[in-house]
């Protein structure tokens, strides 16, 4: 009786055949094949030579006896790593590449390729003919599976903190699936709509096409996409999922309305929990609502989306304040959330400061945004700060009638925090700008501004939160301005949170910031109150990663960090010369420069809160899409994943 165990390397015709004598023998094989099924070269041949018989006639038996024979273990989609050892004593180690589907799962029914919406060449057929990411090898093949390409995380993915399938939805746009590509949205993203149009879109910034020419309008897609759902209801109902969960019967406090509380109520509420979300404002959606101009994000895009959070089943109170955030847990709720954002503005110390007429920009936006803006008509309003909400501000007293609108700041134009794009829109619309300045005092006459003594710096950052500058002698000078907004910072309103939770600098202290978890058992905290100001994208991964933990918190399980990708993959990078190569080489990817918004003539905005940019039409977003260099292969889209009757 033979007891060793063969390695047989190359599943052609001639390992297949070595494998069966040695199993028949009585010997434990191991057959290794690089690709995803076993048969070689011989099963690309139409015919033999010299005899002419059919190829696949003679080869099909042994395809089925070698995965059938018991003695006979297929490895497939693997490669010999090491060989140690001597001869009849040898330990090799193989690397095994993934194939993303459990081949004992698997029917082989090509439902998941019928999905797919990456379109490669065929290789097994020369590149004669065309296949997608979602293949099998031939129809014939054994294992009778489907396998997966995939090179690694696309850049845009891999750089978005919500874990975005940018790549996804942007081949199912290129083949114009939109609904499925909402979908596909949808899987990370609670609010395509509004990260459509205010996003800092980090995803562009590693877009690999920006090697060649100009990264994909990946926020514009994303827009367009969203759009286009909000006007074909009946079309996205046919492919969003009736998601049926058991009821967990525990109820989660959350206390904040912004897109850090709303994503983990949305979260939870799907995972079979009870949240209520209590919210100080009279409306929702924290400062994407009332902190983000109308004219940037519309107030009826953002109640859109607010509307098919609370339609899940979240329990929104408005206008409750909370007072002390601890008793909740001792009034029927077993977690509590703490997302209430930092919507308090920050006055500079400067002699002055305290007149009628110098606001704070937190305040100014809030107050426009719910229909009570303090009057500025025909004034001049003098913005300090050089960041977004300073642009928020300015070309909101653009919009209520000022006179003349400046802004002033420490930072040189070049370094001013701010989109450089919204500057320029600023600067379009008639708003001057005073960069490298320090300021000294808000000048006034009785109670009222009369302007702000400023003196020209050199600004070389900030060191330890201090702002490390020399001041330009005989550069002072006042601008002058009848309302001064300050626009230098926000900072959370900490009033009703327990005295036992941990801060540090005006917010609260994590344990993890991967897993929300503060120093008081059964309370997280995550958003603006944590990191400090940052962006929409980034609270909403709080709220993810808060509602990931909460469910394990009461599921007595270890809190763990949240990843809708697979933090494992590499990230697939391409040189110029990589990225120039795969332009010229796939027709499929388009030459074209790249889609940007259209905009409102300076004309047509200046005196109102209607939208600055519009959307892609549709054509302007399949065109956009095609710009795509395909850089993963698999796009992570999901389609295989939803389509895959057998759970493979």
């Amino acid at each position: 009786m033979t007891t060793g165990a063969v390695l047989v390397v190359g599943a052609g015709i001639g390992g297949m055949q070595a494998s069966l004598d040695l199993a028949d023998s009585g010997f434990k094989v191991y057959l290794v094949e690089k690709s995803s099924g076993i048969g070689g070269i011989m099963a690309q041949l139409d015919k033999t030579f010299p005899t002419n018989d059919c190829s696949m006639c003679i080869m099909s038996p042994k395809l089925v006896e070698t995965g059938r024979h018991l003695n006979v273990d297929i490895k497939t989609l693997s490669e010999i790593e090491s060989i140690r050892g001597e001869p009849g004593n040898f330990t090799v180690t193989l690397e095994r590449k993934a194939r993303y589907v459990d081949a004992a799962k698997c029917t082989g029914c090509g439902d998941c390729a019928t999905a797919c919406p990456i379109i490669l060449p065929d290789l097994f057929d020369q590149g004669l003919s065309e296949r997608r990411a979602a293949y099998k090898l031939y129809p014939q093949v054994i294992p009778n599976a489907f396998a997966l390409e995939k090179l690694g995380t696309a850049p845009c993915r891999d750089a978005c903190p919500i874990d975005q399938r940018a790549q996804g939805y942007i081949a199912l746009i290129r083949e114009g699936r939109f609904a499925d590509a909402y979908r596909t949205i949808k899987e990370e993203n609670p609010f395509p709509s509004i990260c459509g149009r205010v996003c800092n879109h980090r995803c562009e910034d590693a877009c690999n096409r920006e090697k060649v020419d100009a990264p994909l309008n990946i926020m514009g897609l994303k827009r367009f996409v969203a759009d286009w759902a909000a006007a074909h209801p009946d079309e996205i109902a046919a492919v969003m999922p009736d998601i049926e969960v058991e009821s967990k019967d525990r109820r989660v406090a959350i206390v904040g309305a912004g897109p850090a509380g709303l994503t983990a109520a949305f979260d939870l509420v799907r995972m079979g929990y009870q949240p209520t979300v209590f919210e100080a404002q009279p409306v929702a959606g924290g400062m994407m609502r009332v902190g983000v101009p109308g004219y940037r994000l519309p107030h009826d895009v953002v109640q859109r989306e607010i509307d098919e959070i609370v339609a899940a089943g979240v329990d929104l109170k408005l206008d409750h304040r909370v007072d002390d955030m601890a008793a909740l847990l001792n009034d029927g709720f077993d977690a509590l959330f703490v997302a209430v954002g930092a919507h308090g503005g920050i006055k500079l110390p400067l002699p002055g400061a305290d007149l009628p007429d110098v606001l704070v920009a937190t305040d100014y936006l809030r107050d426009a945004a719910l229909g009570q803006p303090p009057e500025v008509a025909g004034k001049r309003v003098l913005v300090i700060g050089g960041g977004n909400v300073a642009v928020d501000a300015a070309q909101t007293a653009v919009r209520t009638g000022a006179e003349w609108v400046g802004m002033s700041c420490l930072e040189s134009r070049e370094t001013m925090p701010a989109h450089d794009w919204e500057i320029e829109d600023a600067q379009e619309e008639g708003i001057e700008v005073f960069p490298s300045r320090t300021f000294k005092q808000v000048t006034g006459q009785g109670d009222k501004v009369t302007g702000v003594r400023c003196v020209e710096v050199d600004f070389r950052g900030f060191a330890d939160g201090r702002p490390d500058f020399d001041e330009l002698s005989g550069t002072e000078q006042v601008i002058e301005a009848d309302i001064v907004i300050l626009a230098i910072g926000q900072r959370p309103d900490l009033d009703g949170t327990p005295d036992e939770l941990e801060k540090f600098r005006g917010r609260f202290l994590v344990s993890d910031e991967e897993t929300m978890e503060t120093n008081i058992p059964g309370i997280f905290a995550g958003g603006d109150v944590v990191t400090g100001t940052t962006f929409i994208v980034d609270a909403i991964a709080a709220g993810h990663k808060a509602a990931h933990s909460i469910d394990r918190y009461l599921s007595g399980e270890a809190a763990t960090g949240w990843h809708s990708a697979n933090p494992g993959q590499p990230v697939v990078e391409l040189s110029l010369q990589e990225a120039r190569a795969k332009l010229a080489a796939d027709p499929s990817i388009s030459p074209g420069p790249r889609a940007e918004l259209p905009k409102l003539p300076v004309v047509d905005r200046k005196g109102s809160f209607v939208e600055m940019y519009g959307g892609l039409s549709e054509t302007e977003a399949i065109a956009e899409a095609k710009r795509c260099l395909v850089c993963g292969v698999c796009s992570e889209c999901n389609q295989c994943f939803y389509a895959c009757k057998a759970d493979a």
